[in-house]
């Protein structure tokens, strides 16, 4: 599959053997199930930010807690299974060996699905960790370890007894996903738990959104972007039946790539209280990584010179080849959106939403689409059922992708400009949050509509699939290899580089341990010098930390998903700083496990909003928000008036912060449950002085409350400098 091969020289007899097709199967149809879940479940918050009526006062429906649930579900159910439906079959073709382990093949599928729907029980109950692409919580992420070590005993077993000692560029890439996910999940996953379904960071403050970040990027790196490369550099040659264009071009994309992307992380935290070098260093990488990744996209475009006349008639190159050109668009926007006086603009606004879905929808959707075209006539020796149909697929999902896309982007522009615009005497044009929110509603219908386009040319696909594969024989058998035991290779390269190359191709474990070493170095510089600089993580005597109820109220806060409309980051700019009040510093988030710095702004930026409502504000605003915010897309909170708080576990609570180095007494943390009754007491008094309705101490509301009314409420004691 390469223009440039090795002189093979077979040693031993040869043997006949049967690749695990059932394996493949599986993970196809199951791809094909979780991708109409992940795709409905985008509609439905994509309507519920344009009328706040479909969350239909249900706590287990609010935007709040669906919204991790569609972003798990679209990137570890549906890519995640295509991701593993392409490995399996390629790896026992390009390695011309069966999988190490059929068990272990078989524990992975169930495991990876039983994790799958732990996710889709516990996130819509409030469940979750709340950092980004990584909610889940404890126990899940326990057995998302395992599952993943299964996987790689089994792929690099299949590597030690593989018959084929060259590894295919596809099996670089596999490699690299594989090592990698494993040490973002491992690190990012480290909690102390407080009960079953609970559990804090070790990671605080500015440490944790470093941290967080650095694997929430790598995650699309990683899961996203490596896997689907692998995908490419196999299946797209296969489908044009040309070799790819650059054996030479692909050494240069694995090791730029996976070397740069790993640093790329903190351009996600520019202007924030991230340190300035910290800030620097993802921003001047994130500008380097355009050059590996569009060295891939070239490498995969012009695999098709000469076969153009083939792409205009086959849907499955004309899907590639709309990958590719999304991926390529992607990753120059992505370099775009980390250039500082650009975020600036795009940070916080749907401009990223638009980003992050035009590489999802466009590269992770229409490679896996394409792929599975490719794969199921051949896994069921069959025919496609339908051209005719899968044209239609592609031209749908097309418009809706494009839909999106410029939707989005449009919405994030406007609502960028809207809240920095400064009139001549030096005030906000646009003072009133809400105004630049529903000003881009339209858009928000715009983009539901976008989706349904999206869903609907999958549901075309999937009764292609069907057809295709209810036409199969009844009879369905592995398919059959003839192999030597081991093929040696004699390199026919001519350059010291090439050569070099193609024998460490030969060595699977040196192979692995150098790609581990080029992802482990940006990381580890990053990460590692945050213990050690302490000043930006340590909290001054004026910064006190969460009381109990506080604390419970913070629970609560991430329970019902307000992160994913809120931040709590005032940035250092004129606009921000007129709305909100003065920018934020690193060590008042000495104490947040994790971090609630926010990635998006539905909602006004709450840093400092303390003081700025009495409470019974802030007791109608959750019951009813257009009770105090004329125009407000924020749904209706009505448990939180009849749930009763939990002041049992507020001790157990404030015994693992104060194992995490939070500086609590230990009589703080013996008395917490009395403490946050006599506070809640306090609070609800002050309510029904205030006009509220009476016995209310006991409510989930009063936790929330003097959570909301902690934010910010050290900073403007003064102190902080």
């Amino acid at each position: 599959m390469s223009t440039t091969t090795a002189n093979s020289t077979p040693t031993g007899e040869l043997e006949k053997f049967q690749y695990d097709d059932g394996i493949v199967k599986k993970f196809v149809v199951v791809t094909l199930i979780w991708a109409a879940v992940a795709f409905l479940l985008g509609i439905l918050v994509a309507l519920q930010l344009s009328d706040w009526r479909l969350n239909f006062d249900l706590p287990w429906l609010t935007y709040g807690r669906l919204r991790p649930l569609h972003t798990n579900a679209a990137i570890f159910a549906f890519a995640g299974n295509a991701i593993f439906a392409g490995i399996y079959y390629s790896t026992q073709r390009l390695l011309k060996t069966r999988m190490f382990s059929d068990k272990l093949s078989s524990i992975h599928f169930w495991g990876w699905q039983a994790i799958i729907v732990a996710a889709a029980i516990t996130l819509p109950l409030g469940i979750s960790v709340s950092k980004e692409y990584a909610e889940l919580e404890w126990p899940i992420d326990i057995a998302i370890a395992g599952i993943w070590v299964v996987f790689a005993i089994n792929f690099f077993g299949t590597i030690v007894k593989r018959r084929e000692k060259h590894m295919y560029v596809a099996i670089w890439f596999y490699i690299a996903t594989i090592v990698t996910v494993a040490l973002l999940h491992i690190v990012n996953s480290i909690n102390i738990p407080v009960s079953l379904w609970k559990s804090y960071p070790v990671f605080a403050g500015a440490q944790d959104a470093l941290v967080q970040w650095w694997y929430g990027h790598n995650a699309v790196a990683f899961f996203l972007t490596t896997p689907f490369l692998g995908l490419m550099y196999y299946y797209l040659p296969k489908a044009a039946n040309r070799p790819v264009y650059s054996y030479r071009l692909s050494i240069v994309h694995f090791w730029s790539l996976v070397f740069i992307y790993i640093w790329a992380g903190p351009h996600h935290l520019l202007y924030t209280a991230l340190p300035e070098w910290a800030q620097t260093l993802g921003m001047i990488f994130s500008v380097m990584l355009l050059a590996p990744s569009w060295g891939g996209m070239i490498n995969g475009l012009l695999t098709l010179r000469g076969a153009w006349d083939k792409v205009r008639v086959d849907p499955i190159l004309k899907m590639f080849v709309a990958a590719l050109t999304f991926y390529g668009m992607s990753t120059f926007e992505g370099p775009l959106l980390s250039i500082k006086s650009v975020n600036l603009l795009g940070h916080y606004t749907d401009w990223i939403i638009g980003h992050v879905h035009g590489g999802t929808l466009g590269w992770n959707g229409f490679m896996s689409f394409a792929m599975i075209y490719w794969l199921v006539p051949k896994l069921w020796r069959t025919t496609l059922y339908s051209v005719q149909l899968a044209n239609w697929h592609f031209w749908t999902g097309l418009l809706g992708t494009l839909a999106y896309y410029i939707s989005m982007v449009s919405a994030g522009i406007t609502q960028g400009l809207m809240l920095r615009a400064i009139d001549s005497t030096g005030r906000l044009q646009y003072p009133d949050f809400i105004e630049t929110v529903t000003k881009i509603v339209p858009l928000y219908w715009v983009r539901a509509l976008a989706g349904v386009l999206y869903l609907g040319g999958f549901l075309v696909m999937a009764y292609n699939i069907w057809m295709t594969v209810k036409s199969a024989p009844a009879e369905q058998k592995d398919e059959e290899a003839v192999a030597p035991r081991l093929v040696l290779g004699s390199s026919t390269l001519t350059t010291t580089v090439d050569k070099f190359h193609r024998q460490l191709e030969g060595m699977g474990g040196a192979f692995t341990a150098l790609t581990v070493v080029s992802v482990m170095v940006g990381g580890a510089i990053e990460i590692i010098p945050t213990w050690f600089v302490g000043g930006y993580l340590e909290a001054p005597p004026s910064v006190t930390p969460y009381t109990a109820l506080q604390l419970h109220g913070r629970d609560i806060y991430v329970r019902e998903g307000c992160y994913t409309c809120h931040s709590q980051m005032v940035r250092p700019i004129p606009a921000e700083t007129l709305r909100y009040g003065a920018y934020s510093r690193a060590e008042e988030s000495a104490y947040d496990r994790p971090f609630q710095w926010g990635s998006k702004r539905t909602g006004p930026d709450l840093a400092r909003l303390a003081g700025k409502y009495p409470d019974l504000w802030h007791f109608r605003h959750m019951l009813n928000p257009r009770d105090v915010v004329a125009g407000s897309l924020m749904p209706s909170y009505p448990w939180l008036f009849e749930d009763r708080t939990n002041f049992k576990v507020m001790s157990k609570k404030m015994a693992v912060m104060k194992q995490l180095g939070v500086p609590y007494t230990d009589e703080q943390v013996e008395k917490a449950s009395v403490d946050a009754q006599a506070e809640a007491e306090r609070i609800a008094a002050g309510l029904t002085e205030q006009g509220a309705p009476p016995k209310v101490a006991d409510k989930e509301i009063i936790a929330l409350i003097a959570y909301l009314q902690k934010l910010g409420a050290d900073f403007k004691k003064g102190g902080i400098q």
